[in-house]
């Protein structure tokens, strides 16, 4: 049955691991049918043989011929199945298993010479078998059904023409018909129940795929499970030794400082001994999450120590909580502690209830603001000592709470999260609960606040021996129990590191509000959320460098706005909006786009460079980093800028002139067409005003004829002359209003000085000047004359173009053209005197 002739197909027809499948269960199931039908053949030919007897005892020895013809044949083709070349072309083969025995059951009809011969039933079960034990598919039972009725109908044609029958007899007719039939419902059936097999064959193909593919999942989530295991185990051996390599080099980094520190001999100045105490701090702030991390690595490795020991719970809560006072009445937040009378004295790890203690108390204070409260409890509830944490703070969400005590789990990871961890503290609490067979749960609404519920065994404390039981593992904690100077002083460093508290002051992260810094020094702004990286920062720069500072992205904007600082320098992580934000909002704004920016960080990771440098930054800087490289960066870019700005100015200096010029060429070349409209129409009057005075004398005389003239005669002269006299009046206005246009302030004069006058005509004629002279002048100091500057300047500048016309036209031998230009005054006069040594005028 190929996977091409069935008529119910999937996807997986197309598959080449299915075909193969399924041409090897074809195969596998073709050939025991083939085997079945051939043994059927082999056993129920012979038997027909009493059928024959029967029926037609006379043929019984020629019938009995064709049967044992029919199951030799037959034999053949089940030895075939036996063969290669059987298995190869099985679907032809078997298509012999149907007409062989259909072949001689057709001789017998034949032999019979009666279509109608009740053996066409024989040929009915042919085909049913065809049905019950092939099952073949579409193609190959067509072919079989086809070729029996052919076989039938050939046998019964042969007889009807050998016999001369007119028509064939009625039973032939109903014989074809049935053999049709069957053929039809042996071809539906097989179609039907290959659809069905096919379908049968792909899901049984599916479900063992399936389970092949689940039973190698299984394989590899065992194999992967396996080396999860061997990875934890492996990543626990390595935080527990990289705690302890890391813990001795930092003792021998926080004893010195600390003896510095502590130290009145040394003369440390200010600068010194603050940095003294960031390298202090920040020290016990590495040590405290350094010891957090082995406790982690101890517990999930099962090398806990619990040392219970009696515990006045009053006492022991009072004082961590007088421990971490200072650090509430820096935030401004209220806390309160309680005991009931009932768990005044317990059987607990001192140091372990510690941690769990400090680790909520300093949380629910880092998440309080300022005006809240912070409540710590401690009561008994049956067999079981309750420890509350409440505070007042800003509450956690719902959908955050099933991870909050997680490893490494932080509510906020973006870059601009405002509150810094490593997301230890609540796990360690937990752990170290579930450690001593307790338990922590949390309720927390958002906006009004939070409660941890700490749940340990009420273990009570009888004596004042201290009682010590041993959980898995024996490892030794020498800095707890060694007798010597040296292991106390560990284990007062190590409950420092507990009580240091990890969270910035408020004093030192709100800053103060800078008012405008003026002066020749660079302006730097640092904007970073650590109070130590910003004082480290400051100390480095404060003397080449006028120093802003901000503590998050916001502010960090706002002041680069206000103060148009020469350089920013940003960490990436910052709370309100990260140093990308900060680069792209101060890039989009035209005041600030052009500010060189630094940004600082520890991820030094090749995204967060590019990133970094897509967002608008002009340099990146990991940390940590040399302060050598640090000053020779910060220098470089604020050389830069301020030598781009200076260019800046020099340009947008150059435009203004560029546009004075332009517009003093326009006012020059106005001037001019005044100039020579003025001289035109002084031309134009002139000349007119000749002929005028002519009519008005010819007038005159003709006014004087008027008496010679008869009555008659007179009134039309006196009126021609009146009109011509009009006429020239007219003429006269006309030619003073042109005077008046053209000299509009004839008589205004002012102060000049001859200085700025020659500069201005200089200027003008300085594209003419440039190749045709040199120009001298040697005026006297602070002259200034009085006259109109328009007139006198037009006056000059006719000068000049006149003295550069007639060096123009002389041939020099020796020397080149010169133009001097000097001043003089005498008595109530002033001298402007403009010589050349041109070609000259001649006297005449």
């Amino acid at each position: 049955m190929p996977v091409s002739d069935q008529t119910a197909t999937s996807g997986l027809a197309k598959d080449g691991e299915f075909q193969r499948a399924f041409a090897e269960n074809e195969l596998d199931v073709r050939m025991q049918t083939g085997k079945l039908a051939c043994l059927l053949v082999l056993v129920l030919m012979p038997v027909g043989t009493v059928a024959d007897a029967m029926v037609y005892p006379e043929y019984l020895g020629t019938f009995f011929v064709y049967r044992v013809l029919s199951v030799l044949f037959i034999g053949v083709v089940l030895l075939l199945h036996y063969t290669k070349f059987g298995q190869k072309h099985f679907r032809y083969l078997q298509l012999f298993i149907v007409y062989i025995p259909a072949f001689f059951m057709t001789l017998i009809i034949w032999q019979t010479q009666k279509p109608e011969s009740p053996y066409y039933a024989a040929l009915n079960l042919i085909l049913l078998a065809i049905s019950a034990v092939g099952h073949w598919p579409l193609f190959e039972t067509v072919l079989s059904v086809v070729g029996v009725i052919l076989m039938y109908l050939v046998c019964a044609f042969a007889h009807f023409i050998s016999s001369g029958a007119s028509e064939p007899h009625p039973t032939f007719a109903n014989n074809v018909y049935f053999l049709v039939l069957t053929g039809i419902i042996v071809i539906a059936g097989n179609v039907m129940y290959n659809r069905l097999a096919f379908r049968e064959f792909e899901l049984r193909f599916e479900l063992d795929r399936n389970r092949k593919q689940l039973a190698e999942a299984l394989v590899q989530l065992e194999e992967t499970n396996k080396r999860l295991i061997d990875l934890d185990r492996v990543k626990n051996r390595f935080f527990a030794n990289i705690s302890h390599e890391l813990r001795t080099p930092l003792t021998l980094l926080l004893a010195p400082l600390e003896t510095l520190l502590h130290d009145r001999q040394r003369p440390f100045d200010g600068q010194t001994r603050e940095w003294l105490g960031t390298m202090y701090s920040n020290g016990l702030r590495l040590l405290r999450l350094i010891n957090d991390l082995l406790e982690l690595v101890r517990i999930q490795a099962g090398k806990l120590e619990l040392v219970r020991e009696p515990v006045a719970l009053s006492e022991f809560l009072g004082g961590l909580a007088s421990e971490v006072k200072k650090l509430s009445d820096d935030k401004h937040v209220r806390l309160r502690t309680s005991v009931a009378e009932d768990a005044s004295s317990v059987l607990a790890d001192r140091n372990k209830l510690e941690k769990i203690v400090l680790n909520l108390l300093f949380n629910a204070i880092k998440f309080t603001p300022a005006g809240g409260e912070v409540e710590l409890r401690a009561a008994r509830d049956a067999d079981q000592l309750v420890l509350s944490v409440r505070d007042t703070g800003m509450g956690i969400p719902s959908d955050k709470v099933p991870f909050l005590f997680q490893r490494f789990w932080q509510a906020d990871v973006s870059a601009h999260r405002k509150y810094q961890g490593a997301g230890i503290g609540l796990a360690l609490v937990r752990e170290l609960a579930e450690a001593q067979g307790g338990s922590v749960k949390v309720d927390s609404v958002v906006g009004r606040g939070t409660t941890f519920l700490v749940r340990l065994p009420f273990l009570q404390a009888e004596g004042g021996s201290a009682e010590k039981t041993r959980a898995v593992g024996k490892e030794e904690q020498a800095a707890e129990t060694a007798p010597d100077q040296t292991a106390a002083w560990l284990s007062q460093l190590y409950r420092r590191a507990e009580l240091f508290p990890s969270i910035p002051s408020v004093q030192e992260s709100v800053k103060p509000v800078e008012s405008t810094i003026s002066g020749a020094r660079p302006k730097v702004l640092i904007a970073d959320d650590e109070p130590d990286m910003l004082r480290f920062l400051r100390s480095q720069l404060v003397g080449e460098y006028d120093v802003l500072e901000a503590t998050d992205g916001e502010q960090a904007v706002a002041k680069a706005t206000q103060f148009l600082p020469d350089i920013l320098l940003c960490d990436i992580m910052m709370p309100e909006k990260d140093g990308l934000e900060v680069c792209r909002e101060l890039r989009q704004r035209t005041a600030t786009q052009s500010i060189p920016i630094l940004l600082i960080t520890a991820r030094a990771d090749e995204e967060t460079k590019l990133a970094a440098l897509a967002a608008g930054a002009s340099d990146f800087l990991s940390k940590p980093f040399s302060t050598s490289e640090f000053n020779v960066r910060l220098r470089n870019l604020v050389r830069g800028y301020r030598f781009q700005r200076s260019l800046a100015r020099q340009n947008q200096a150059l435009e203004q002139t560029i546009e004075q010029l332009k517009e003093t060429e326009l006012q020059l070349i106005a001037s001019e067409k005044m100039a020579s409209l003025g001289r035109l129409s002084a031309g134009i009057m002139h000349e007119m005003n000749n002929p005028l005075n002519f009519i008005k004398t010819g007038l005159f005389v003709l006014r004087q004829k008027e008496e010679a003239l008869t009555t008659g005669q007179r009134a039309e002269y006196v009126e021609t002359v009146r009109d011509l006299e009009e006429g020239v009046d007219r003429l006269q206005a006309i030619i003073s209003d042109l005077r008046k246009f053209a000299h509009p302030h004839p008589g205004q004069d002012e102060s000049v000085e001859l200085e700025s006058l020659v500069t201005s005509a200089l200027r003008f004629m300085s594209h003419e000047l440039k190749d045709g002279a040199r120009v001298q002048v040697q005026l006297k100091s602070g002259h200034v004359v009085t006259g109109n500057r328009n007139k006198l300047l037009q006056v000059l500048i006719n000068l000049l173009q006149n003295a550069l016309y007639s060096i123009r036209k002389k041939d020099y031998a020796n020397g080149e053209g010169t133009i001097h230009i000097t001043s003089s005054a005498s008595g109530t006069f002033d001298q402007l005197v403009v010589r050349d040594n041109g070609i000259g005028v001649s006297r005449e």
